[in-house]
C-alpha cells in the first residue's frame, strides 16, 4: 500500500491534517489576500500555496499559505502561475508587477 508522500497529491485535500491546516489558515487570515492588496476587504474560501507544490509533499506541509478568494484563484493566481506575473494595473495604466513583459528594461 502506498504511503501518503506515494499517493495523488489531489488526494492529500482530502486528508484530516490539510483540512485542519486550512481551517487554521482561514481562521487567522479571513480575507483574501489579493482583494486586500486593493483595499477591498473580500472573504476567503480558499487556503492557497504560495508557491506551487507540484507534488512536492515537504512544500505541501512546510510551504507558505495565502487565503484567497475563488475568484482570485481561479484567476489571477492561475494566470501568473502559467505566465510568470501578475496581470494588475496601477492607477498609471502600468502594469505593477516587476516580472510583466512590460516592466523588462530594453
Amino acid at each position: 500500500m502506498p504511503t501518503n508522500q506515494e499517493s495523488n497529491p489531489r488526494d492529500w485535500y482530502g486528508l484530516g491534517r490539510w483540512k485542519a491546516k486550512q481551517k487554521n489558515q482561514m481562521r487567522e487570515h479571513p480575507l483574501c489576500k489579493r482583494c486586500l492588496e486593493e483595499g477591498k476587504p473580500v472573504r476567503a474560501v480558499i487556503a492557497d500555496h504560495v508557491k506551487p507544490h507540484k507534488g512536492d509533499w515537504n512544500l505541501f506541509w512546510l510551504g507558505e499559505l495565502q487565503s484567497l478568494c475563488r475568484h482570485c484563484h481561479e484567476s489571477g493566481k492561475k494566470f501568473e502561475e502559467q505566465r510568470g506575473f501578475r496581470s494588475d494595473i496601477g492607477e498609471d495604466g502600468w502594469p505593477t508587477d516587476p516580472r510583466h513583459p512590460a516592466n523588462k528594461v530594453r
